[in-house]
């Protein structure tokens, strides 16, 4: 049995981005039982050198749309510069999942062996088969980003387990 491209990336981000809105919803709930600014929430980070909560959604978000993009050859879904509140995020999330789940089944399928080139934020590029880009780098980085939201939000209190990650069963 083979597993495509397609169910590799885009079967894999969708339902996991799901699973992180449904995560925010969590935290907008605890933010509001116990009175705190969900700007606080959106701001924790685990260590003062890694990103914050805000920054790990936008980079989930991006490596999903970037790697899709990528192995369809087009060009990716940009998102505003605005800062995000908990909607924002939400609705950000919700335009990647619509992104990804546009994109044309058999080009990202046909990519295994094309050549992409993944620009990193400072401009510096890597370059990679599609494959590659998806197995080796992506996909790590979208679930390390997922990982960490959640992560920061277990450590900021809000009542969440491991089926929050994971989400209902497939």
């Amino acid at each position: 049995m083979t597993i495509s491209l397609h169910e590799a990336s885009v079967g894999m981000f969708v339902p996991y981005l799901g699973n992180l809105s449904g995560l925010l919803d969590r935290a907008s709930a605890h933010a509001e039982a116990r009175n705190i600014d969900p700007a606080v929430l959106l701001n924790m980070r685990l260590s003062p050198t890694m990103y914050s909560l805000k920054q790990q959604v936008g980079e989930a978000n991006r490596h999903a749309v970037v790697a899709g993009a990528l192995l369809a050859a087009h060009a990716p879904h940009t998102f505003c510069d605005a800062e995000p509140d908990i909607p924002e995020l939400k609705a950000r999330i919700s335009a990647a999942i619509d992104f990804v789940q546009g994109l044309p089944r058999a080009e990202i399928d046909a990519a295994a062996d094309k050549q992409v080139a993944f620009t990193f934020e400072n401009g510096t590029q890597r370059t990679f088969s599609g494959k590659s880009l998806l197995l080796t780098f992506s996909v790590p980085q979208f679930f390390f980003h997922v990982t960490t939201a959640y992560d920061i939000l277990r450590h900021a209190g809000v009542d969440l387990a491991k089926k929050d990650f994971l989400g209902p069963p497939r």
